[in-house]
């Protein structure tokens, strides 16, 4: 595809990928729980979420979680502890399960119209010759619909696709914001 950077950061710029700054965005809407899965407050919140219903148990196993119902008592209960492996199974499991349901309301909401503000990249260590002229940069987004199912499947490759063809939108030298230092938008 055209305009796309080969060697990003050669000349000293700073910043990240378009794609990734909005997947941060859309996981700060998203409303993780914040006290860390090493608590046991922070691990329990965790299993009351994956264990509430029978729906949230099947998508907790289709996301990884494969332990016996006994074992998630005993967690639940505070018996037993989870393994390392297991604490990261969990967190995986909970922030996959978590994308999935606030997904469809993230569609609704972004859908209606949402204006998204991109920051460029950071050029203060290129040398003033390198520096090209960057700006900040809106952008109304009506079609969020392959952006939130690759974030909700967690597929990198097919959310770089889907921002790339919404920046697009910004004219001939859209390439100028494939990295950024920020995207932001609310929902």
């Amino acid at each position: 595809m055209p305009e796309r950077n080969l060697d990003f950061g050669k000349f000293g710029a700073r910043g990240i990928k378009g794609h990734e700054a909005v997947a941060r965005q859309l996981d700060a809407l998203a409303g993780y729980i914040a006290t860390p899965i090493t608590a046991r407050r922070g691990l329990q919140a965790r299993l009351h979420y994956l264990t509430r219903t029978d729906h949230a148990q099947a998508a907790a196993r289709a996301a990884g979680l494969t332990v016996t119902s006994r074992t998630l008592r005993a967690w639940l209960n505070g018996t037993r502890t989870p393994s390392r492996k297991n604490l990261a199974a969990i967190e995986q499991a909970y922030r996959t399960v978590r994308r999935e349901n606030v997904a469809r309301y993230l569609l609704a909401r972004l859908n209606r119209g949402t204006r998204v503000e991109i920051h460029p990249l950071n050029q203060s260590q290129v040398g003033h010759p390198y520096q090209r002229p960057v700006e900040f940069r809106t952008l109304n987004v009506r079609h969020w619909d392959r952006i939130i199912t690759a974030w909700a499947a967690d597929d990198d490759q097919a959310l770089d696709d889907a921002w790339v063809d919404q920046i697009a939108d910004l004219g001939s030298q859209w390439g100028q914001y494939e990295y950024v230092t920020n995207i932001g938008f609310a929902a």
